[in-house]
């Protein structure tokens, strides 16, 4: 798709819209209740929904399916980062009333910094073809990792920082405390950095580390840089309000590693095809609309399966649990 530099412009200035009055309502700190979380998630369904009928509109069927396809494999990926956002606030212990600072703004970090992984993705792509064997393969491998850490017993309790966060609190030390939403504080004659601005910063460059699969993902679907951006950024823009939502409900979601893995395993093999293609070979490439239809397709069983999953593992612990506390209210009569 054609996209001017005006469109461009005037689309950065709409959603930087969006995000300013997205901060404007929620800049008091407070628990954010259900009914808050839900209907902001909806707004941005409704936003990214009326995008996509927009680019439908003026762009055709191929943009608007594209963008689409992009949002929601986006979406289901950013789900699996909300495990790791929850390690983030508890290892923090990131104070209730803060917590949607620190995602909006955490979120923002990531969304500046994958723009910036966008351009590069877009430049190598348009002078180098053969790149996509490298995200097929990456995205392949990807997949295969996910069902292996799905089938393993062992689970990541705690979050653990990355280098530069480290190097970042021992260049400028960090209080002992939360100071509201301050983010620097003078300590001792000293200006230093306060949790608040080391948990954002957490947040933000974790969420990179996801885009090494995400952003190859995209692109397997679409090479329109324009689209990648704004499918990023509805996924992305509408994460906080998720958080809150489905906190409860994302330890019920057991089988999301594995409809993930058959995702990307997917992609992978899409875009393995697709370089095949370029290079000369005759192979069958995946359409758009087969796409969407596995991806939907994939994360409705995959939904369905956990949440059975779950109801048969809780009625099984609630058996055991009256099982064990039958003999002693014997013993006690």
């Amino acid at each position: 798709m054609d996209v001017s530099l005006t469109l461009w412009v005037l689309t950065i200035l709409g959603l930087a819209a969006l995000i300013a009055v997205d901060f404007f309502i929620g800049r008091k700190p407070h628990d954010v209740s259900i009914k808050e979380a839900g209907i902001w998630t909806v707004v941005w369904i409704v936003l990214a929904g009326l995008f996509g009928l927009g680019l439908l509109v003026f762009g055709g069927g191929q943009p608007a399916g594209e963008f689409f396809a992009g949002f929601i494999t986006e979406k289901s990926l950013s789900v699996d980062n909300l495990f790791v956002f929850v390690l983030i606030m508890a290892k923090f212990s990131v104070p209730s009333q803060y917590q949607q600072r620190v995602l909006l703004v955490g979120v923002l970090i990531a969304l500046v910094l994958r723009a910036i992984f966008i351009a590069a993705g877009a430049a190598v792509i348009a002078n180098f073809a053969w790149v996509f064997y490298i995200f097929g393969a990456f995205l392949i491998w990807t997949a295969w990792k996910l069902i292996q850490e799905a089938r393993s017993d062992e689970e990541d309790e705690e979050f653990e920082e990355n280098k530069l966060l480290k190097a970042a609190e021992r260049r400028f030390g960090v209080a002992d405390r939360y100071h509201g939403t301050k983010l620097w504080i003078q300590q001792n004659g000293k200006r230093v950095m306060t949790p608040m601005l080391v948990v954002m910063l957490a947040i933000g460059s974790t969420d990179v580390l996801f885009a090494l699969d995400s952003i190859p993902a995209i692109f397997g679907l679409t090479q329109d840089p324009y689209i990648v951006f704004t499918a990023n950024a509805f996924a992305l823009m509408g994460l906080r309000q998720l958080y809150f939502l489905i906190g409860g409900l994302l330890r019920k979601l057991v089988h999301l590693s594995y409809g993930l893995s058959i995702i990307l395993g997917f992609i992978g093999v899409k875009l393995v095809l697709h370089a095949l293609h370029e290079s000369g070979v005759h192979v069958p490439e995946i359409s758009i609309p087969v796409s969407l239809g596995v991806i939907c397709s994939v994360l409705i069983v995959t939904t369905i399966t956990s949440l059975r999953a779950s109801r048969k593992q809780a009625a099984v612990e609630k058996a055991q649990k009256e099982t064990e506390g039958a003999p002693k209210a014997d013993i006690e009569a």
